[in-house]
């Protein structure tokens, strides 16, 4: 078990990969998704709004290079922020031209102060050709790279009901293709979506650890009104699991995960305007101390379960 904490904490892993606190900055670009423009389908995610997930950014007809501007300032003078991370935050960020994408990247990581780009995107919106632009980024400038990428669960009958657009194969091979260029990937998880229980939970941080992703994301689930999830909940046609529950589902998630796999993020939150749910009409910061108390109540951590790779059932060979 972990001496300070009972999970990777992600602050703690930017303190000691960057020497001092390091913040994001969220860029919020213009474009849409393959999931909506009919490439791969049409309406989207049942759960995701007009916003995408960029409702926490600033608008999109600024500039990356002004939105970078302001979010440095607001961090520098409310926290004395000196070492920045730009995060491509909201909807599709590969889904562009392949010299917009490159464009934007470069101006990016023109500033001095940025440390390292995280870019969030599809698992189906990945190619060799964006690999390639973040690979000349990453040796020209020395910087940390990351992708991020929304999978949500890997139960594809679930990624099916959701209208994802994408199973989990896309995924796996978005995983490897983005090892073999040494970036590091960020998995996004809403672990309590209506379709799944705890055997998808516990798969969840089994394929994750397996795939040996470095950093993962869990989202509670919100409902927005005018969604088709919004829809669904109105009519009564699911249940969502108690806060109760989504703690226990968090816990047996990092008992199973990789000790090694930072956790970036345990609980989500949703827009302010037109929410159906979110949360338990509770803060972010209830569940997670909740989880924290219980997590020390029955001493469990990360990585406590995490015996089932490397031909766990040849113990007989073992010394």
């Amino acid at each position: 078990m972990p001496a300070k904490s009972r999970y990777n904490i992600y602050s703690e892993h930017l303190i000691k990969k960057f020497g001092q606190k390091v913040y994001k900055l969220p860029i919020n670009l213009p474009g849409t998704c393959p999931n909506r423009d009919g490439t791969v389908g049409r309406g989207g995610c049942i759960f995701c709004d007009e916003q995408g997930a960029g409702f926490d950014a600033l608008p999109n007809t600024l500039s990356v290079t002004e939105q970078l501007r302001r979010n440095r300032d607001y961090f520098h003078r409310r926290f004395g922020a000196e070492k920045f991370i730009a995060y491509f935050q909201a909807f599709t960020n590969t889904y562009l031209p392949p010299d917009v994408f490159a464009a934007n990247i470069r101006a990016t990581a023109a500033g001095k102060d940025i440390v390292g780009i995280s870019v969030s995107t599809r698992p189906d919106c990945i190619n060799e050709d964006y690999l390639d632009i973040l690979t000349e980024v990453q040796v020209e400038k020395g910087l940390d790279i990351n992708i991020e990428l929304g999978l949500q669960t890997v139960n594809y009958h679930t990624l099916i009901k959701i209208n994802r657009g994408h199973t989990l194969a896309e995924f796996i091979d978005a995983v490897l293709r983005a090892h073999r260029r040494e970036f590091e990937i960020c998995a996004h998880l809403i672990l309590n979506l209506p379709w799944d229980n705890m055997s998808d939970v516990i798969e969840n941080a089994k394929i994750l650890s397996a795939l040996q992703v470095r950093y993962v994301k869990l989202h509670s689930l919100y409902i927005v009104r005018g969604t088709k999830l919004g829809e669904m909940y109105e009519r009564g046609e699911f249940d969502v699991i108690s806060m109760e529950e989504y703690v226990r589902r968090i816990i047996t998630f990092l008992e199973y995960l990789d000790p090694e796999v930072v956790i970036q993020r345990l609980v989500g939150k949703g827009p302010q305007n037109e929410v159906l749910f979110c949360n338990w009409d509770a803060s972010w910061w209830k569940i997670k101390t909740e989880l924290e108390r219980l997590l020390k109540q029955e001493d469990t951590w990360q990585g406590k379960k995490f015996n089932y790779l490397n031909g766990s059932a040849l113990k007989w060979s073992r010394r």
